[in-house]
Order: structure tokens, then C-alpha cells, then sequence
């Protein structure tokens, strides 16, 4: 099983958000969104600030996608 964040990149389109707006917002480092892009882990606490910049749910900016 693997991660997606394409919601969350569907989320920061509809809401015209840069990548950049929401990690200076969210308080989080470029490593970090490094591996957001790459739909690697990030810590719970990364997730939680995205959301509560977002005002949406975790289940709004990620899902775990299931391997073949």
C-alpha cells in the first residue's frame, strides 16, 4: 500500500494556493514538501497543519491507495 496526495494538490488548486503559500502557512519545511510531492510520509503533525490551513479533514489530502 502506498500514499497519494492528489487531494490535497486538488485542494490548493481550487482554493489558488501555491505549494509555497501553504508550507509558509503551515509552518513546515522544504524537505517536507518534498516528500509531499513525492507521496512519501510525513509526520501526523505535518497533516493535522495542512488541515487546519485548509479547514478540511485528513481524508480531504490524502488517501492510501492499495498496491496491485
Amino acid at each position: 500500500m502506498s500514499i497519494s496526495y492528489n487531494k490535497l494538490w486538488k485542494q490548493l488548486i481550487d482554493k489558488k494556493m501555491t505549494k509555497t503559500q501553504l508550507r509558509l502557512k503551515a509552518e513546515f519545511g522544504t524537505s517536507t514538501l518534498a516528500k509531499l510531492s513525492k507521496d512519501e510520509q510525513v509526520s501526523m503533525d505535518v497533516l493535522l497543519k495542512i488541515c487546519n490551513v485548509l479547514g478540511c479533514d485528513i481524508s480531504d489530502i490524502m488517501e492510501v491507495v492499495k498496491g496491485e
